[in-house]
């Protein structure tokens, strides 16, 4: 899919290459559907929509609020490690390519 795509990038590349566009330009964006309706509010003179007719949603953000990272962090402060993953050597090697480049920027 990302072969036959005009553009892609980072969600910050997402957000840029709209925030740059000009007014009336047509966008059909892939990723998580809560932030293509952000930017659809965002850019109203923008016509954005899913690149999917299926909600892409991510589970997993949805579960990061103030109180519970600030209940992790805590934990890490008194040395308990809580709600580890592990993966194999591979999948974490890709996954430290990706988190350096979002500390990155």
């Amino acid at each position: 899919m990302v072969s036959r795509a005009d553009q892609y990038g980072s969600t910050e590349g997402i957000i840029n290459a709209i925030a740059q566009s000009p007014p009336g330009s047509k966008w059909a964006v892939g990723t998580e559907i809560n932030l293509v309706n952000r930017l659809g509010q965002i850019y109203p003179d923008r016509e954005i929509h899913s690149l999917s007719p299926f909600q892409c949603l991510c589970s997993t953000m949805y579960r990061i609020k103030p109180g519970y990272l600030l209940w992790v962090l805590d934990n890490l402060v008194q040395g308990q490690v809580v709600n580890r993953i592990e993966v194999d050597q591979e999948t974490a090697g890709h996954a430290r390519i990706a988190l350096d480049r979002m500390l990155a920027i």
